[in-house]
C-alpha cells in the first residue's frame, strides 16, 4: 500500500484513476478545484478517499496537502480542444504554475516519486506514424492559441526531467493518446460527434443523415478506453523508470470519417458526410507506437468497436445535463 496523492482527481481521468488507486488497497488522497472535475465522480468510493477542494496552482495549500504521502500523480490540467481556443491564457497558467506547485511541493514535503502527464499534443505533426517517445516535440506558431495546450505539456515535460534529475528516485512522464469513455466532458470529438448525431436522427426521422465534419474526414486517431488508459497507468505507476517517457494508448487507427459513420451507424442510420474548413494547426494522423509500455507488460484490450456503444448510450441518456456542465465550466 501506498500513500498517494492525485492532482485533478474529480476530472475524467483523475477519478478513474483514484477509482482504480482505491480499489487496489492504496490511501489515495486528491487534490481538485472542480472547475472542471465533479466529485460525482468518486460517488461509491468517497469514504475510502480523502478530498481536498483546491487549486493546483497554490503552492502553499498544495505543499500542505501533499505531506506525509509516497507519491504525486499529476493530472491537473484544462483539457479540452475547445478551451485551447477559447481560454488559452487559463490553459497555460494551470499547466506550468501547477506543475512548478507541484514539484516545490514535492521538494518541500521529500517526496521522492512523482509521475507526471503530458500529452500526445506535443508532437502537433509528428515525423513519423505510429509514434515513438523519441520524436520531436514541436510548437510550430506561437500565435496559435491551440498550442497554448501543447506547450503546457512540454514545458511541464522540461520541469520534470529537468527539476527531476535531484532529489527524486524517481520522475515518470506519460503521454495519453486520445482517451475516451463515458462522461468524459463536452468538449471532445467523440460526445461532439455522439450528440451531434442524436439530434439529426430525432431532427430527420427518416432516410439518410447529412453529418458535418471539419476537414475531409481521412484525420486519423487511435482511441484508448478508459478502463485499458488506467490499466496502461497503473502499469507506469508500478514499473515506470526514472526519467523515461512512456506513450499509453492503441495502435488501432480510424480515420475521423470512419469515426462518424460508426457513431451514426449506432443510431441505425445511414450517412452522408459533409466536409467543412478545418482549424488551423489540427493534426492531420496520430497512432501511437507503445513497444516501451508493452515492454513493462502493458497491453491493450477494448477495441473501439466494443468500447463505444456503452459511451455512446451514456451520453444520448445524459445529454439533458449538457447545458448544466457547459454553464459550468465556462471559465
Amino acid at each position: 500500500m501506498q500513500r498517494i496523492l492525485v492532482t485533478g482527481g474529480t476530472g475524467f481521468i483523475g477519478a478513474a484513476l483514484v477509482r482504480k488507486l482505491a480499489n487496489a488497497g492504496h490511501a489515495v488522497r486528491v487534490v481538485d478545484n472542480n472547475s472542471r472535475g465533479m466529485s460525482r465522480r468518486l460517488d461509491g468510493i468517497t469514504g475510502r478517499v480523502e478530498l481536498h477542494v483546491a487549486d493546483v496552482r497554490n503552492a502553499e495549500s498544495l505543499s500542505k496537502i501533499a505531506r506525509d504521502v509516497d507519491c504525486v500523480i499529476h493530472l491537473a490540467a484544462v483539457n479540452g480542444t475547445e478551451f485551447f481556443y477559447s481560454n488559452p491564457e487559463l490553459v497555460l497558467d494551470v499547466g506550468v504554475r501547477g506543475m512548478l506547485a507541484t514539484i516545490d511541493a514535492c521538494r518541500a514535503n521529500g517526496i521522492r516519486n512523482l509521475v507526471v502527464a503530458s500529452s500526445s499534443e506535443v508532437y502537433q505533426t509528428p515525423p513519423i506514424v505510429p509514434t515513438d517517445e523519441q520524436a520531436p516535440l514541436s510548437i510550430p506558431d506561437v500565435l496559435n492559441p491551440r498550442y497554448s495546450y501543447a506547450g503546457s505539456k512540454l514545458i511541464s515535460e522540461l520541469i520534470a526531467m529537468n527539476y527531476g534529475r535531484s532529489g527524486f528516485e524517481r520522475v515518470v512522464v506519460f503521454r495519453p493518446h486520445n482517451v475516451y469513455g463515458a462522461d468524459m466532458g463536452w468538449e471532445h470529438v467523440i460526445p461532439h460527434f455522439i450528440l451531434r448525431a442524436a439530434e439529426l436522427v430525432a431532427r430527420t426521422p427518416t432516410g439518410k443523415i447529412t453529418f458535418p465534419i471539419q476537414g475531409d474526414g481521412q484525420q486519423t486517431r487511435s482511441f484508448v478506453h478508459i478502463d485499458d488508459f488506467t490499466d496502461g497507468l497503473a502499469t507506469i505507476i508500478e514499473r515506470g523508470k526514472h526519467l523515461e517517457i512512456y506513450h499509453i494508448g492503441t495502435t488501432e487507427e480510424i480515420e475521423v470519417a470512419a469515426l462518424a459513420r460508426l457513431i451514426v451507424g449506432h443510431f441505425d442510420r445511414e450517412v452522408e458526410l459533409q466536409p467543412t474548413d478545418e482549424p488551423a494547426g489540427a493534426t492531420r494522423r496520430r497512432c501511437p507506437n507503445i513497444t516501451k509500455l508493452r515492454s513493462l507488460g502493458f497491453t491493450p484490450k477494448i477495441p473501439l468497436s466494443a468500447g463505444l456503444p456503452g459511451v455512446i448510450d451514456w451520453y444520448v441518456k445524459n445529454a439533458h445535463s449538457r447545458a448544466m456542465t457547459d454553464q459550468r465550466t465556462s471559465l
